[in-house]
Order: C-alpha cells, then structure tokens, then sequence
C-alpha cells in the first residue's frame, strides 16, 4: 500500500531532469579526480582515527565515487526504505482509497524529485546507511569539482578536507552502531505522534501561511517547512534530532579543522572561503529553496555542533569528550549543544 502513495519512479525521473548540468571535464581530469578520491578517503580514515580515538571496527561500508544520478537513485532507495513503514502505519489510521493513493503518489513523487534534484548539486559526500545495512561513503565527483572550482582552491587539499569530514561519518556511525538505531527510533518517535485526519493538517497549513511569508522575506529561523507545520510532540522529537545531527556533523566539522597544516596544508583557506560560501551562497532562488528545506538550519548544527565540540575538548579532553557515545542518555540536548559546560557537568558531575 505505501510503495504507491510515493511515485518512486516519477521522483527519480524528476529529480533527473532538475540536477544541475555537471561541470565541463575531459575524460582523464574525471578519472584523475575519481582516483584521487578513493585514495583520499583511505589516507582520511588514519587521521580520523588518531583525532577522535574512536575504535572503528574492520570496515564493511563501502566507499563510492558517483556522478548525481546516482546520488539521486541511492537516496532515493533510502528514503523509500524509511518512508514506505511509515506511511504504512498513517495509511493503516486513515485509509485514503486507491484513488487517492494514485493522485497522493503523483503530487509526492514530484515533490521528493524536486528536492532530490535540488540536492543532488549541493551535496559534496554523505555516509548512507539507509540503502545498503553496512553503509556507504558516497562522494559525489562532479560536486565536488564545481565547489572547488568555484572557491579557486587547491583541489588535493579540499578533496581530502571533505574526505576527512564524511570517514569521521562513517566511523561514528560503525564505531558507536547504536546511532543508526537511535534515528530510526527517532523517525518512529515522529510517525506515532502524526495525525493523519485532513482538517487538521488543513488547520496548520494555515497557521503556516505567516511564517511561510517569514521564509520568503527570510526573516525565519530557517528551521524549515517540517518544523513549521510540526506540532508541539514532533518539536520535542525534531529538537532531538537537531541536537544530535548538530553533534555528528559538529564532530566531523572539528576533525577536518583539527589535522595538522602538514596534512592539509591550506585549511585556513579553504575552511574561511566555504564558510563564506554557506553563509552567501547562491542565487534568490536557490536561498529560497535552502530556507523551505531546512538547510539554514543545517548550516547552523556545523557552526553550532563544531563549537560544542571544541569547547568541550578544549576544556576535558578528547578522551573524556569520548564519553558522549557511551548511551542514548549521554547525548547533549540542543540547550547543552549552545551551553557546553551544561552537559560537562551533567555527564562528568
């Protein structure tokens, strides 16, 4: 029943047609690049290891280098793999009949496909675990080389940067596995509390319309359109999730900041010359979109998640910073994530 009230098919379609044309390349720069990444993901992961102490186990993720169709295709499978139970669960609540499900299908598969496609030009690396149950680090190549262009930036360096970034993914991800069980339990925590009865999703659309006028003149917070049309329970579920993803992409954020200049030896550069792209990047459409989606808040859980990060290392150290993967309870909330020395004294009291 659930498979039919998302278009799938129509999502990748569409989301193909809306990528971005990739940058120009000739054949031997794409393979050049290609290979690079691989090798910069292996030379990543010894760096990683010797920054956050965390003992990854003997690694069964796979590692891609991929263009944007295929980022389009394998999230669009992840998204199925969460989506499908949990449209199942509402539809088991309200039954909309197979008309309803047809017409529902065509309207959500455009949906998911124009944000797919919109994000397949944006997104450097992500480590999936959705997809495939060993995960995979995908690096999206033609991304890649378009930003590093774009900042004039030495290539070597900034493909390793990013590289550090998502191996720090994947390790927190294999070496603390009960993460991944933690945000699926958050995404059932979400389904429990949806209400699946029309005129009340009716009645918040309309209580969004003024802070939909907010995101257009961008006077928002820029949580997002999830976070306006959430209700009071989802908030609480929605401020966990950000406190967690603030932590993870925090965590990744400190590590490729933190190697040493032999490793990277541009980092200064290439890290103020990104984060002036995330703070001005884009035409008004494209600031637009980012704003619906959420993506000013996800810029927000880098800077955010980055500081806590350092503080807290800066002031116990990495070993007892560690301790945050001990449990579901040593997790900081989103007040410990903008307080550091809250969750000090909460977690080593």
């Amino acid at each position: 029943m659930s498979s039919s009230f998302v278009d799938w098919d129509l999502a990748g379609k569409a989301a193909r047609r809306l990528s971005p044309p990739p940058p120009t390349v000739s054949r031997r720069e794409a393979d050049d690049a290609v290979s690079e990444l691989y090798r910069a993901t292996a030379l990543a992961a010894d760096h990683v290891a010797e920054l956050t102490r965390l003992q990854e186990p003997p690694v069964t993720a796979i590692t891609r280098v991929i263009d944007r169709p295929a980022w389009i295709d394998t999230n669009a499978a992840g998204l199925r793999t969460i989506m499908d139970p949990v449209v199942e669960r509402i539809m088991e609540r309200n039954p909309m009949g197979k008309v309803g499900e047809r017409i529902g299908g065509t309207i959500t598969g455009g949906q998911v496909g124009i944000i797919l496609g919109f994000l397949s030009g944006k997104v450097l690396g992500q480590f999936e675990f959705f997809e495939r149950n060993g995960g995979q680090l995908l690096l999206v190549a033609p991304n890649l080389v378009a930003v590093e262009r774009s900042l004039k930036v030495d290539p070597h360096d900034f493909r390793l940067w990013v590289c550090l970034h998502e191996v720090t993914h994947r390790v927190q991800f294999t070496a603390v596995p009960w993460l991944r069980q933690y945000l699926l339990d958050e995404v059932d925590a979400l389904t429990a509390t949806m209400d699946a009865d029309p005129s009340e999703l009716r009645r918040r659309l309309a209580g969004a319309m003024g802070e939909l006028v907010k995101v257009i003149r961008g006077k928002d917070s820029g949580a997002g359109l999830a976070a306006i049309l959430a209700t009071p329970e989802q908030r609480a579920v929605l401020d966990r999730v950000t406190a967690f993803m603030s932590l993870v992409e925090g965590h990744a954020e400190w590590v490729m900041n933190a190697v040493p200049a032999s490793v990277v030896p541009t980092q200064q550069l290439i890290e103020s010359r990104f984060a002036r792209r995330r703070r001005h990047g884009g035409n008004p459409l494209d600031r637009l979109l980012r704003r619906l989606l959420g993506m000013e808040a996800k810029t927000r859980q880098y800077v955010d998640g980055s500081t806590f990060v350092r503080a807290v290392v800066d002031r116990i150290g990495v070993a007892d910073f560690n301790a945050i993967w001990t449990s579901r309870e040593t997790l900081p909330t989103r007040d410990e994530i903008a307080d550091p020395n809250r969750w000090i004294a909460r977690v080593h009291a």
